[in-house]
């Protein structure tokens, strides 16, 4: 029972702790991405070029987590048992720009994926799949970095010495990648070989199918509660018209009823005044009195279609 109960509760506080889904998995990634970095810097240590884009990679990747370190501190219930239980203060040493501090940004992964474990998979998945506004974002952003580093790594190790290149800098790696991804291609820099021009095909696709979704979930992020607002009004038309129409139909019921009240009260009317004086005649034949009886009752019949006719009309013309 206390397994349970414990359990419940860490749920509940992955509920609290976890900003969304799609957020914390983008962090995470992040910081997979960061600690890969390390790996990176040590390994082609030799490269210059390679260094400054690593290093401007790192501190565009540090920008963001300071950033994420800020909003958890913002939003968070319990500000002082995020920073010093939830490892806050790693979150704000590792967004510091000192390469040594950069390893604390496995404090960062750990907690993700803790509080990833304590709301389940199956809820995560459910999370993802109705906020697709979110998550479309968090994959844009994340796309958008990727390429923006591993293209520019890889552009710069295919086009640095080649013949003729005038891809050669660091610099001319990330504004190359840069200018592919956003479809602008300005032509004064570009690759010259054949691996170069095959990967700046491959920026340019992913660079197309980036900015395509991220215009559109702009466009329905602006003109969203403009059609919310629009298929609302439409809906309560259509409402108030079969609310009028309702209320006609019940007119119309009250109308036939009336009508047939009336009738009815006529013909009752006429059959005791006919018995009365069927009673009270002493004298007469039958056939007197089978006259003046069928007489009144199609006077009677006569009524009740005037009354029925009329309360049709009054019921088309509303």
């Amino acid at each position: 029972m206390g397994d349970v109960i414990d359990r419940i509760r860490a749920r509940r506080r992955a509920r609290t702790e976890l900003k969304n889904p799609a957020y914390e998995i983008f962090i995470g990634i992040l910081s997979l991405l960061s600690i890969l970095n390390l790996v990176f810097v040590y390994a082609l240590h030799g490269d210059t070029a390679m260094q400054i884009v690593l290093a401007v990679m790192n501190g565009l990747i540090s920008v963001i987590f300071l950033i994420d370190f800020v909003y958890r501190m913002m939003t968070s219930d319990a500000r002082w048992r995020y920073f010093f239980r939830g490892f806050g203060w790693a979150d704000l040493l590792a967004s510091l720009p000192f390469p040594e501090l950069k390893v604390l940004r496995v404090f960062r992964l750990l907690r993700v994926f803790r509080l990833m474990r304590d709301l389940g998979p199956r809820q995560i998945w459910t999370t993802l799949v109705k906020d697709r506004a979110n998550s479309t974002l968090m994959t844009l952003l994340l796309l958008g970095i990727l390429v923006l580093q591993f293209g520019s790594l890889s552009v710069l190790a295919i086009e640095e010495d080649a013949e003729g290149a005038n891809i050669t800098s660091a610099s001319d790696a990330l504004w190359y990648t840069i200018v592919t991804i956003s479809t602008v291609g300005y032509g004064d820099q570009y690759p010259v070989t054949e691996a170069g021009r095959v990967l700046g095909v491959l920026i340019i696709i992913v660079g197309v199918g980036i900015f395509g979704t991220f215009t559109g979930y702009l466009a329905n992020l602006f003109l969203g509660p403009a059609r919310e607002e629009a298929a609302e009004k439409v809906e309560n038309s259509s409402r108030a018209g079969e609310t009028g129409a309702d209320e006609a139909d019940r007119a119309d019921d009250r109308t036939r009823a009336a009508s047939a009240g009336v009738a009815g009260g006529a013909a009752s009317g006429a059959v005791t005044a006919g018995m009365s004086r069927t009673d009270g005649e002493d004298t007469g034949s039958e056939a007197e009195r089978l006259a003046a009886l069928l007489a009144q009752s199609e006077l009677l019949t006569a009524e009740i279609r005037r009354l029925i006719d009329g309360g049709a009309t009054a019921s088309d013309s509303r």
